[in-house]
């Protein structure tokens, strides 16, 4: 059972106890409340306690970790985390295969998102746009529903404790793990010279993201998978050396929308390095432009509407869009609403819920920019995070033997 940090001044017989840290701390009469009093309970027989007759109680509630605990309310809600690399616009595809899923999740799941700022640095990149991209990425954050008061969201940098547990985690990552990673493989077999040693690693950084917090769950598409399983192995591997420090989180993969793929290309994912720009949909791209690319979108010469990913690949994905910007309407429905009827018809539906979400997620975004809510939310993120942070890795140096003191 999770427990909770809240504060409650509970009177019965005249005696006074306070609560901490999701337990209670019972200081009755005389004591000096120095430890030798000190007992710690889990929620449920806090709730118990309370609720026994003859006692008067005093609730002075305070946020933890942006959270409150209410009374007779019992929170085990599991954690999740995910952060997004902003090297360039967001588009359709982080949409609805993240930032989408963020906002349903962030009312079932203790929800933490933070920009993956370290991470985009692993390659050159230009620091204004950069910054450019890492405020925007904040803004259509917030903009796409994320609610501060239900996720803690902050930058990566702004969390020291990420950097220093990643070279903890490099020195109990094998470098056979690491020549299996994908993205540097890739661009290996492409040819790519003078990589650095940043986008070797980087996937022990991204265990020390996921592994400090302890989530229980790690959203990612199907391309990323490979990354938790990563995380996975080397958590259980410091688990067996050192004792139980690491929660071995899942990946959690959406079942729809979970890979978008380009608009002009079927067989790629929808990306950001899309050469010729036209199968991108960015999530600030203007409407007229988006609905052009949605028109132009490769299809086929089957002239059906069928769901098939293997032999209709540009239809297929076009239908996926369509589905997760729909609450995930079934397949079946959208065949039977679109049978007889032609690839224009399709495309037409698909570019009106396309608009219409880019047009709500734009008018919050200009009024976002226009404030100083990304400052403060950054700010409250950070925190929030740190708190979480720090004592997990003091806890982990001490295990190892890093610390002297």
């Amino acid at each position: 059972m999770r427990t909770y940090a809240f504060h409650i001044r509970l009177k019965r017989d005249g005696e006074w106890c306070d609560a901490v840290a999701g337990g209670i701390w019972w200081n009755p009469g005389a004591s000096s409340g120095n430890g030798s009093g000190e007992h710690r309970y889990p929620i449920k027989v806090i709730q118990r306690v309370l609720n026994k007759p003859g006692g008067t109680a005093q609730f002075i509630m305070r946020p933890v970790m942006g959270r409150f605990l209410c009374l007779g309310e019992e929170k085990s809600m599991k954690r999740m985390l995910s952060g997004i690399k902003p090297t360039g616009q967001l588009h359709l595809g982080n949409y609805i295969g993240a930032l989408s899923k963020f906002v349903s999740y962030q009312d079932e799941y203790e929800m933490i998102a933070f920009i993956a700022n370290l991470h985009c640095i692993t390659v050159p990149q230009d620091p204004e746009e950069l910054q450019r991209n890492l405020r925007d990425c904040v803004a259509l954050y917030l903009a796409c529903g994320l609610d501060p008061k239900k996720s803690t969201i902050f930058l990566q940098t702004d969390v020291k404790e990420h950097a220093q547990l990643g070279y903890i985690m490099c020195c109990h990552t094998y470098m056979g793990e690491l020549n299996r990673m994908t993205q540097f493989k890739d661009k290996q077999a492409h040819g790519e010279k003078n990589l650095s040693g940043g986008l070797y690693t980087y996937p022990a950084l991204m265990a020390a993201d996921i592994l400090i917090y302890d989530p229980d769950y790690v959203p990612v598409g199907e391309d990323q998978k490979q990354h938790v399983e990563l995380t996975r192995d080397v958590a259980i591997r410091m688990n067996n050396r050192y004792g139980n420090l690491f929660k071995v989180p899942e990946p959690l993969i959406p079942k729809v929308g979970a890979r978008v793929m380009s608009l002009s290309d079927p067989s790629k994912k929808m990306s950001k390095s899309d050469a010729t720009n036209k199968g991108c949909i960015y999530l600030l791209d203007d409407l007229k432009t988006a609905r052009k690319k949605v028109m132009s979108a490769k299809t086929d010469s089957l002239n059906q509407i069928k769901f098939d990913p293997e032999n209709q690949p540009g239809v297929a994905n076009l239908m996926q869009i369509l589905s997760s910007l729909s609450d995930n309407r079934p397949m079946a429905d959208i065949e039977a609403e679109f049978a007889g009827k032609g690839y224009g018809d399709l495309k037409r539906a698909v570019a009106d819920k396309v608009c219409a979400e880019l047009e709500m997620i734009q008018g919050r975004y200009n009024e976002i920019i226009a404030s100083s809510m990304i400052e403060d939310v950054l700010k409250e993120g950070a925190e929030k995070a740190r708190a979480m942070a720090q004592p997990k890795l003091a806890n982990i140096q001490r295990a190892i033997g890093m610390e002297i003191i």
